[in-house]
């Protein structure tokens, strides 16, 4: 079982930047997709963002592309979300997962289709 535990979060103004890590433990970081999703207050939990094994290829939700970049580095069991240009909409507690199985892309915006996840890690922004 993969051991996950974000860091980051924070309350920030409205156009502010925050760079949240997910640090892994296992033997599987490098070998399965990883993604972060966020759950808001009174809403389901969303897909945010994807990154493949390789670090290669990277899938964003709609609402944060050109503003959200998710990276890994592979040395030191890290993925990362770099947010900028935040927004009071992105307020959310932020969760990092892995991927039930390696070398699999199928379902990445599915958090069906992760097995483990972090405890969170809460965003606020502020208008």
């Amino acid at each position: 079982q993969v051991q996950l535990v974000e860091t980051g979060g924070g309350l920030v103004q409205a156009g502010d930047s925050l760079r949240l890590s997910c640090a892994a433990s296992g033997s599987t970081f490098s070998t399965t997709v990883m993604g972060w999703f966020r759950q808001a207050p009174g809403k389901e939990r969303e897909f945010v963002a994807a990154i493949g094994w390789s670090g290669r290829y990277t899938y964003y939700t709609d609402s944060v592309k050109g503003r959200f970049t998710i990276s890994k580095d592979n040395a030191k069991n890290t993925l990362y979300l770099q947010m900028n240009s935040l927004k009071p909409e992105d307020t959310a507690v932020y969760y990092c997962a892995v991927h039930r199985n390696i070398y699999d892309i199928n379902g990445y915006s599915n958090s069906n289709r992760y097995g483990s996840w972090g405890q969170g890690t809460q965003v606020t922004v502020s208008s």
